[in-house]
């Protein structure tokens, strides 16, 4: 561990973690389902190496983040520091950063037209390295949020498959601010269910206990454990 880490922090953020968790715990067993089912995604943006060290000292190794720029500033010396830690991009992905996200992520969610398919098979070849991979379904169909819409996702499924010969293991999405998001969770495993994909990265701080009641295998959950976020993303 860093020595500029403190016991303090590791304490409190331990304490942090396994809060979330315990809600973690009691919604899966509310929805009849087995905790274990359920990882939780320590979300990181933001956050520099000295706020993101308690956290794996703790002994919390899944991490998201929103930005391959950012990730890039921080995650490959943490990463290099601490096997085992697990590292997701939950935030959109441009085709031009295809072979750095492949290079630093082990979990990509973001999947969500066929130049990102695309480009990803491509660094994936090349790299020989092969990250999991979840398709981004823009359930509201809002302009403004990255995703493919509800309509077009089982044929973009299949090409996936067969033009691109990528292997999805599940979906996710980010509800409208302003609507229901049992309306969206309940979408999106319908969705999962018709096309036989195991996993679901749905449910935020706000919700995440509705979307465990409805599937979710992967929660995103940022400040209940990492405090109050930055003003603007570490350089």
């Amino acid at each position: 561990m860093d020595p500029s880490v403190s016991d303090i922090d590791v304490t409190a953020v331990r304490d942090r973690i396994e809060a979330v968790e315990a809600r973690i715990t009691a919604a899966a067993e509310r929805a009849g389902r087995d905790p274990r089912d359920v990882r939780l995604i320590a979300v990181s943006k933001t956050f520099g190496p000295e706020r993101i060290e308690p956290v794996i000292a703790a002994g919390h190794m899944l991490f998201g983040e929103n930005r391959v720029q950012e990730a890039q500033g921080k995650w490959p010396a943490l990463k290099a520091d601490h096997a085992g830690v697990e590292l997701h991009l939950i935030g959109p992905l441009q085709s031009n950063k295809a072979r750095d996200a492949v290079a630093l992520f082990d979990v990509i969610h973001t999947i969500d037209r066929p130049k990102i398919a695309a480009a990803v098979k491509k660094e994936m070849v090349a790299q020989n390295r092969h990250p999991r991979l979840l398709v981004q379904v823009n359930t509201g169909e809002e302009d403004q949020k990255a995703g493919i819409a509800p309509a077009d996702l089982d044929g973009f499924l299949k090409s996936c498959a067969e033009e691109h010969g990528l292997q999805i293991e599940g979906l996710m999405c980010i509800p409208p601010i302003d609507e229901e998001p049992a309306l969206h969770f309940a979408l999106l495993k319908k969705l999962a269910d018709r096309n036989g994909l195991r996993e679901l990265s749905m449910g935020m701080s706000a919700d995440f206990e509705t979307a465990i009641a409805f599937g979710a295998t992967y929660v995103r959950v940022g400040t209940a454990i990492f405090g109050p976020r930055a003003a603007k993303p570490p350089v």
